[in-house]
C-alpha cells in the first residue's frame, strides 16, 4: 500500500514538474518565456521591437514611424548592452545595381545615425547594404516594392 501511495505522489510531482514551463534558461543564461523567445534575442527584438525601418522611393530619411521602431530599437539596446547590431540597407528591384547598392549604404546608415543619436554606442552597430539582392517582399508591384525599401537590424 505505502509502494502505491509513494508511486502516486512521484507521478504527480512529476506531471507538475513537466506542466511547468513558464521558463527555460538557454545555454547563455538568458531565460526564455512562455512563448519561448528568449529576452535579448533576435526573436525577442523581431516580436516585442520591430526589426525594420521603410523608406519612401529613393529616399534615405528616416520617416515618422521608422523613429517610432528606432527609438525602441534604441530603448532595447540599452536594455541589452551585451548585444550588438548589424543593419542591412535593401531596396525594391528598379533601379541598377550600382545605384541600389549606393541608395541601401545611405538607408543602413540613417538608421545608424538615428540610433547613435539616441545613444547607442556606434562600435555596437555595423552597417551593410544589400541593394535590390535580398528582397522580402516578391513580386513587381507598389505593395513589394514597399516592403523592400527597408533598413532590417539584426543582431549580432
Amino acid at each position: 500500500m505505502n509502494v502505491k501511495i509513494l508511486g502516486a505522489f512521484a507521478a504527480v510531482a512529476l506531471l507538475a514538474a513537466c506542466s511547468d514551463n513558464t521558463a527555460a534558461t538557454s545555454g547563455n543564461g538568458a531565460t526564455a518565456t512562455n512563448s519561448g523567445i528568449v529576452p535579448g534575442s533576435q526573436e525577442d527584438l523581431v516580436a516585442n521591437v520591430g526589426d525594420r525601418v521603410f523608406f519612401d522611393l529613393d529616399k534615405s530619411a528616416v520617416k515618422t514611424d521608422g523613429k517610432a521602431t528606432l527609438d525602441r530599437q534604441s530603448a532595447w539596446l540599452a536594455k541589452y548592452a551585451q548585444n550588438n547590431v548589424q543593419l542591412a540597407g535593401n531596396c525594391d528591384e528598379r533601379g541598377t545595381e550600382e545605384y541600389n547598392i549606393a541608395l541601401g549604404q545611405k538607408r543602413a546608415a540613417a538608421a545608424r545615425d538615428y540610433l547613435v543619436a539616441k545613444g547607442v554606442a556606434s562600435t555596437r552597430i555595423t552597417t551593410i547594404s544589400y541593394g535590390k539582392d535580398r528582397p522580402t517582399a516578391l513580386g513587381s508591384n507598389e505593395a513589394a516594392y514597399a516592403q523592400n525599401r527597408n533598413a532590417i537590424t539584426s543582431v549580432k
